[in-house]
């Protein structure tokens, strides 16, 4: 499986969170990563019979998830949360489904999608984290 996905393995909205970090992506460039990630969820589950059946229903509003709206105890998590649902039923559904060609190529995909977005940073830079830092409970 790939193993540089932000939701692959043990992950949660922190991990998510620590990616969107990493990878320095203010909000707006989350949204787009994030809606990257529903598009090709949602065409994956639009062209299968039983997905569509099974899951149709849950990509008929944006962002996807029981926790689509929510940021809990993140600040600024909004995009983390919602792609920690959205990757579990990626991870446990879609990802099976590939065979290594289309693996190759979703990873392939990703990364060029990452250097997109790392080369807008500039214009859309992170906000620096507050004093008290980004996880606590209120």
């Amino acid at each position: 499986m790939a193993g540089h996905f932000p939701f692959s393995g043990q992950s949660s909205r922190v991990s998510i969170f620590f990616f969107y970090e990493h990878h320095k992506l203010g909000p707006a460039l989350q949204e787009r990563y994030y809606k990257w990630w529903y598009d090709w969820a949602k065409a994956m589950v639009m062209k299968d019979p039983g997905l569509l059946a099974a899951k149709g229903r849950e990509f008929s509003h944006f962002p996807y998830g029981q926790h689509a709206h929510a940021d809990f105890h993140l600040r600024q998590g909004l995009w983390a949360t919602a792609l920690a649902d959205l990757g579990e039923f990626i991870k446990g559904s879609l990802l099976p489904r590939l065979d290594q060609g289309a693996l190759h190529k979703l990873e392939a995909d990703h990364d060029a999608l990452l250097q997109t977005l790392r080369a807008e940073e500039p214009r859309s830079p992170r906000p620096a984290p507050p004093d008290i830092g980004w996880f606590r409970h209120s």
